[in-house]
């Protein structure tokens, strides 16, 4: 079911990263601005004169790729384009996620809205039309090299406003005609050059880079949480976030992750216990004094990937494009490695991020590490395993993060005869950072989870006010310490905490300030 939320307007203005999530995951109704159409048609007249013309023009009236000089006849362009949807809709795997479908769909309808592709009017209302009406084609794991964009998962998309191929409605698999039957919408004839302008676009890389931003914003702030309750319960000093000690290193995102240190940690039974000339600890693990570093410099690579997507968000991709003055022309606009580089950077930072968390719960365990608590914070030391078994879970997700981390922009497989040379692998570069964003927030709610339970442990000590509402929301969900109990669950309830931003709520809830 579509949500209600307010309608996202599309060709008066670039599209925002919120835009993309609130359509693509909320279900956020489209509206089409009307200057816009009125430039879409303005841009077909220029499309058309030129089919008319007795000179071949890539895409109008040749075919594509290699096959770029062959003349197509006027009575055979209908077909032609729509040949090339269906030879190009040739993806093969599981099904990519719904909101990553309805991210490429907004994305390329946004980029047939710029006037810039020589699409119909008509074209540009269908494929919102689709949108509004909740119909998610199917579109295949695998089939984009990310260059000349991601052509299959777009084909996909354009087959099924053709009515054909599958899609999903409400979760329901239905042939495309039936569902567009439904929704009162008549199926596209695609004309000249609308066959290009539908599948040419980094799209599909661009929507998962969108999704991820978004997620990533929350969780590096949770990132901070975590790094809070575990300073905290394991007897750490918040000395070393000191604002004067940050500006000794001017680093935008390491100021910020220690900010929200200072205010989470700020009134702190926990850690007031042990600020006396009585304590003999000189300086903690690197796992917890350097966490804003680390955090920070992941915040840092957000900074930069979002401004890379807000490029990308006000872009116009295909190929040929019609120029503000009128030319087609063709261009390398569509090779997506911009965006793959920034979605393997960003794959690199959130294996380190959970990497350092990871440190942080195997502390907790360890006897020899964790100042006084229990191995394994086991109830009944010898009979309960406590949380051993957690951290293992952790460490093998974080083995996983690393393995995601390799690069697939580096990679290149040429194709098209030699023509499409070299791919950006953009596409890939997405699938793999999804994975590790999930990973992450597992990753994150284990460590949320093993430092409650030992901050639980140090009563009659308790926890500031900030860490201890997020003990307290975990609570609601997951019983503190005891006897051995199956954790999966509880594994998967903090996760879901974690996921939904309801553990950043209640900290912010206790701060005079929200957390960055």
């Amino acid at each position: 079911m579509l949500l209600t939320t307010a309608p996202v307007i599309v060709g008066a203005a670039p599209l925002t990263v919120a835009d993309v999530v609130a359509v693509a995951r909320h279900g956020a109704r489209i509206e089409l601005d009307p200057n816009a159409l009125d430039a879409v048609r303005a841009s077909r007249a220029i499309v058309e004169g030129l089919a008319d013309d007795v000179e071949p023009h890539y895409g109008i009236s040749t075919g594509f790729g290699a096959l770029a000089t062959t003349f197509i006849p006027a009575e055979r362009r209908a077909q032609l384009q729509a040949s090339l949807v269906r030879s190009h809709a040739a993806g093969s795997g599981p099904e990519v996620e719904r909101e990553v479908v309805r991210a490429l769909m907004l994305l390329r309808l946004a980029t047939l809205a710029t006037g810039r592709t020589g699409a119909t009017a008509r074209t540009v209302e269908t494929y919102a039309a689709v949108l509004n009406a909740g119909i998610t084609p199917i579109v295949r794991e695998y089939g984009s090299l990310g260059c000349s964009g991601d052509l299959a998962p777009l084909a996909h998309c354009a087959l099924a406003a053709m009515g054909e191929g599958q899609v999903r409605v409400d979760g329901e698999l239905l042939d495309a005609a039936d569902a567009l039957a439904a929704a009162g919408i008549e199926p596209l004839v695609l004309a000249e050059k609308e066959g290009l302008a539908l599948i040419n676009g980094t799209d599909g890389m661009l929507g998962m880079l969108s999704l991820a931003l978004h997620d990533l914003q929350r969780l590096l702030t949770t990132a901070d949480i975590a790094a809070a309750l575990s300073v905290e319960a394991l007897l750490g000093t918040d000395a070393v976030f000191a604002d004067d000690l940050q500006r000794l290193r001017p680093q935008a995102g390491q100021a910020v992750s220690a900010g929200n240190l200072r205010a989470l940690l700020a009134g702190s039974p926990l850690v007031a216990s042990h600020k006396g000339p009585e304590c003999t600890r000189v300086q903690d693990a690197y796992s917890l004094r350097c966490s804003p570093q680390v955090h920070g410099g992941a915040r840092d690579t957000v900074a930069h990937a979002t401004v890379v997507a807000e490029r990308e968000l006000a872009s116009a991709v295909d190929n040929p494009v019609l120029t503000l003055d009128g030319r087609v022309e063709s261009n390398g606009n569509f090779h997506g490695a911009p965006v793959a580089y920034v979605l393997d950077f960003l794959a690199i930072v959130v294996a380190d991020v959970a990497s350092m968390s990871e440190r942080r719960t195997d502390r907790f365990l360890d006897p020899a590490r964790n100042q006084g608590l229990p191995p394994f914070l086991a109830h009944e030391v010898g009979v309960d395993s406590g949380l051993m078994i957690a951290q293992y879970t952790a460490a093998g997700i974080v083995s996983e993060l690393k393995r995601l981390a390799a690069p697939a922009s580096v990679d290149s497989i040429p194709s098209s005869a030699m023509q499409e040379d070299h791919v950006s692998m953009g596409w890939a570069a997405g699938r793999k950072l999804r994975r590790a964003v999930d990973g992450l927030t597992r990753v994150l709610a284990i460590e949320v989870l093993t430092a409650s339970r030992g901050a639980d442990l140090r009563a009659p000590l308790t926890q500031g006010p900030a860490t201890g509402a997020v003990t307290a929301a975990l609570r609601e969900q997951v019983a503190g310490p005891g006897p051995d109990r199956y954790l999966s669950p509880e594994i998967e309830a903090a996760v879901a905490l974690v996921a939904s931003g309801a553990l950043r709520d209640a900290a912010d809830a206790a701060l005079p300030t929200p957390l960055t």
